[in-house]
């Protein structure tokens, strides 16, 4: 498991350092003083948990976790903090815990302990079965950039490589019911985290970049302006 550590107190971040570093089968990708510096990982979605201060100065831990769950971003949130009045407003982020200062160490390292096992647990859901001829092909969902129906067949395009199916796209949307996944048009599947840019195509629609590969999908109009309500 990837974890992000914040907190503007140089002290309390040491401690979840000292922690957090002993916990079996856990790389730290970052930790740091800056809440802006964390923004700019939670951008990138390198992590699975995302460990924060929630009152620091400039961008608070409440607006990072506010941006995770905005933008729908696969990460899990615990706040380590002194003010408790942020609790219920935590909860409605749906975030993993929330931990009072001060905390003893099993705290945090049974938290961080039950939210792995909760991963395993789901990490079967996380997979896609492909029928193919003569086989069926596992994939992991999160690693999905797009879908396309052309014809009688399905590509779907993975970080690893596109993967050829006669699944409709029917069939797939009902397997990719994550709020990831998105029916962009009659022949697409998109996956909302990958997208870089929506490109004017037409009245009505729009071509979608990706990143990390050159090939695109289309988007309805009205698709666009859902995802601007609704995601971004």
């Amino acid at each position: 498991m990837k974890i992000g550590l914040v907190d503007d107190r140089f002290i309390d971040l040491d401690k979840m350092n000292g922690i957090v570093a002993n916990i079996p089968n856990i790389e730290i990708v970052f930790s740091t003083l800056s809440a802006e510096e964390a923004y700019e990982h939670i951008k990138k979605d390198s992590i699975d948990l995302l460990i924060a201060d929630i009152e620091m100065p400039n961008l608070s831990g409440y607006e990072l976790a506010d941006i995770i769950h905005s933008y729908a971003l696969n990460i899990s949130v615990i706040f380590v903090t002194g003010n408790s009045g942020y609790a219920v407003h935590a909860f409605e982020l749906n975030v993993h815990d929330y931990i009072m200062k001060p905390y003893p160490k099993e705290r945090l390292v049974k938290s961080i302990e039950r939210l792995m096992e909760k991963t395993k647990a789901t990490e079967m859901v996380g997979r896609l079965f492909l029928k193919q001829k003569n086989d069926i092909h596992i994939i992991q969902k999160k690693d999905i950039i797009f879908i396309e129906r052309s014809g009688r067949s399905t590509t779907i395009y993975t970080k690893s490589g596109p993967i050829k199916t006669y699944q409709t796209l029917n069939e797939l949307e009902g397997e990719l019911r994550e709020r990831d996944f998105l029916r962009a048009h009659r022949s697409f599947i998109i996956n909302i985290h990958y997208v870089k840019n929506f490109s004017l195509y037409a009245k009505n629609s729009y071509i979608v970049n990706f990143e990390g590969i050159e090939e695109q999908a289309m988007i309805t109009k009205e698709k666009v302006d859902f995802l601007q309500h609704n995601y971004y």
